[in-house]
């Protein structure tokens, strides 16, 4: 039958039953479920409209509790410096018992105070204005007394102490106490912070740098009075003529002292302020302890001037003081304008110094022409000793002379408007002269040395009439150069070999000296006639010639001028070696004079006794001399 279900068997039909069952289940099972939802969310409505009002009321109660802690966090901040001025205050106006440590306490509570910053338009403001007002008005009385004490105690620290102690023992200087340095640092930093509404001009301490500055130049300016004293002093000269030798003036000790000075305060202004401060608070102390400086270089400059001559070693010794100290100065605060000052505080002794090469020229030259007569025996004068130590003393001034000579220029020194003209010193930096230095000092001794003989001799000339006398003179004077180069500096830096001007000198003089020899040589020269046989002399040596059969050779006419010329040699030997005698000669120029006129005349008249000396058979009317006589005399010349 069309429609009609078949199974295939009862097992089939049991099993689907069962589904059908358990499917009813489930639906039932869901729709439960799905009742007892909504009986939870309905439950869920009546809880949440239940406990709403009460969580409403817990939040309005945490605003207003909140609000009350915020209340009470105002009334705090407005007692706050109430009670900072009631617990400060009597610290604060009884310092005079309180101790440092307590008061600087009280202060930086104060400033901890002070130093937060009001905003009006917040509602957590903590204080009002008249508690400020009157906290900032104890708190800058406050202020006022440490800057106050701050002072105090540098200046108990600032006793002027005596710096030849320090540098004649090599000590340091002393710093500040150890008790003291604490204090001062505190106290500085405490007015370095910056409080607002507190009007005070200028913040970082500014109080404190100028009472620095002012409290420590007067220390350093006051240690070093009697050192400048000392240098104006040791100025003085005992004698009119006395040269100045290094390291008589104390103006090295009083630099040396400076320096130690400033070095010591460079320690002590780093430990209490910051680096940028320390540096500048350096440099004002240094600004004002160089006017000092200044002061007596101008008086010294004003001494040297006066006795340019004699002083000027000291213009030298002082270019060569202040340059090293110029750099010692920069090296330390780093400040060029501090050094182009202490530069231009030298420039005036600079110029003296550099003026007194020309003038030291014009002085030997304005000496010698001043000189009315020279000494009758040809002595040395004392220009010369006093011209060879000048130029020996300035070899203790080597660097400072020898840079302003390579700033002048080759040959410039002899016009004072060259040296004028001329720059700075050449070489400020270094401590070694160079070779440059040493050749253009070499070439100024040589050109001192040239001038002094050339008016020397001009003078000579004109005074002596005699050349052997004008040699003599000529010859000890350059003896006494020669020996001033070889026993001194001269020629260990400068003039290392013998000069050749001078050389040149020395044979002028001594051709001008063998002159006044020519006369006894003279008569001791023979024209030799070979057409003579019989008269030839013999050409061997003295023992071959027989004066007997010579002179009986000779005609009368010829025997009376061999007799003529014994006679003239005599009397002219005897005067030249009286006046050799009678001349002042130095040791040196002495023994060199001997050996020259022992080799010029022993020889003449050696040959011209052999071949001469029975003239007058032995009876010493003519020949007054055999040669072992005439060498001892001559031997006695030395």
């Amino acid at each position: 039958m069309v429609g009609q279900r078949v199974f295939p068997d009862e097992e089939d039909w049991a099993e689907v039953e069962v589904l059908r069952a358990r499917l009813e289940k489930t639906i039932q099972l869901t729709k439960k479920i799905k009742t007892s939802q909504l009986n939870l969310e309905r439950s869920g409505r009546n809880v949440r409209d239940a406990i709403g009002p009460v969580h409403g009321n817990t939040q309005e109660l945490q605003i207003t509790s909140t609000n009350i802690e915020n209340v009470n966090d105002a009334l705090e901040g407005v007692r706050r410096p109430m009670d900072v001025k009631a617990r400060e205050e009597p610290i604060i106006y009884g310092r005079w018992r309180i101790g440092d440590a307590e008061y600087l306490a009280s202060v930086r509570r104060m400033l901890a105070v002070v130093s937060r910053s009001p905003d009006s338009d917040s509602p957590d403001l903590y204080v009002n204005t008249l508690a400020r007002n009157e906290l900032l008005d104890l708190f800058k009385d406050g202020v006022s007394h440490l800057e106050q004490l701050f002072g105090r105690k540098l200046e108990a620290e600032s006793i002027p102490v005596e710096p030849l102690h320090y540098v004649t023992k090599q000590l340091p200087f002393p710093s500040l106490a150890e008790q003291t340095l604490p204090v001062l640092i505190e106290i500085n930093t405490i007015l370095e912070e910056p409080v607002v509404d507190l009007p005070r001009p200028k913040q970082e301490g500014i109080a404190t740098i100028s009472t620095y500055i002012r409290v420590r130049s007067k220390y350093i300016t006051s240690s070093l009075e009697n050192l400048a004293a000392a240098s104006l002093n040791t100025a003085k000269k005992v004698a009119p003529d006395a040269m100045y030798r290094r390291g008589t003036n104390g103006l090295a000790t009083y630099a040396t002292a400076l320096e130690g000075l400033l070095r010591a305060e460079y320690q002590i202004v780093r430990a209490i302020f910051t680096p940028p401060e320390a540096i500048s608070t350096l440099k004002e102390i240094c600004n004002h302890v160089i006017g000092g400086l200044g002061n007596l270089l101008k008086e010294l400059n004003a001494h040297i001037r006066a006795n340019l001559a004699t002083d000027c070693y000291l213009a030298f010794e002082i270019v060569a003081i202040i340059t090293a100290l110029s750099y010692e100065i920069n090296e330390l605060v780093g400040d060029y304008p501090l050094k182009y000052r202490l530069d231009s505080l030298l420039q005036p002794i600079l110029d003296t110094a550099k003026i007194s090469l020309p003038e030291l020229l014009d002085d030997t030259k304005r000496r010698i022409m001043l000189m009315q007569t020279l000494p009758s025996d040809g002595a040395t004068v004392p220009v010369t000793v006093d011209t060879m130590a000048r130029l020996q003393n300035m070899t203790e001034f080597l660097q400072p002379v020898s840079d302003m000579l390579v700033s002048i220029g080759e040959g410039n020194w002899t016009s004072i408007t060259s040296v004028q003209r001329s720059a700075g010193l050449a070489n400020q930096a270094s401590s070694e002269v160079g070779e440059k230095g040493k050749r253009l000092f070499a070439r100024y001794c040589l050109d001192t040395i040239d001038l002094l003989l050339q008016n020397l001799d001009a003078k000579a000339t004109n005074v002596y009439k005699n050349k052997t006398v004008i040699g003599v003179f000529l010859l000890n004077n350059v003896a006494t150069v020669e020996r001033a180069i070889r026993n001194s500096d001269l020629g260990r830096v400068s003039l290392t070999e013998p000069p050749a001007l001078v050389e040149s000198w020395r044979k002028k003089g001594m051709a001008l000296f063998k002159e006044g020899w020519k006369g006894p040589s003279t008569f001791l020269f023979e024209a030799q006639y070979t057409n003579r046989g019989g008269h030839r002399p013999p050409s061997g040596g003295a023992s071959a010639v027989n004066s007997a059969e010579i002179v009986k050779g000779l005609t009368g006419k010829e025997r009376d001028a061999i007799k003529d010329r014994f006679r003239s040699f005599n009397g002219s030997f005897d005067e030249m070696v009286g006046r050799q005698k009678g001349l002042a000669m130095e040791k040196e120029v002495r023994a060199s004079l001997a050996r020259e006129v022992q080799g010029t005349i022993e020889p003449l008249y050696g040959r011209f006794w052999d071949r001469y000396h029975e003239i007058d058979k032995g009876k010493g009317k003519y020949v007054k001399y055999d040669k072992g006589q005439l060498a001892a005399v001559l031997a006695g010349l030395g």
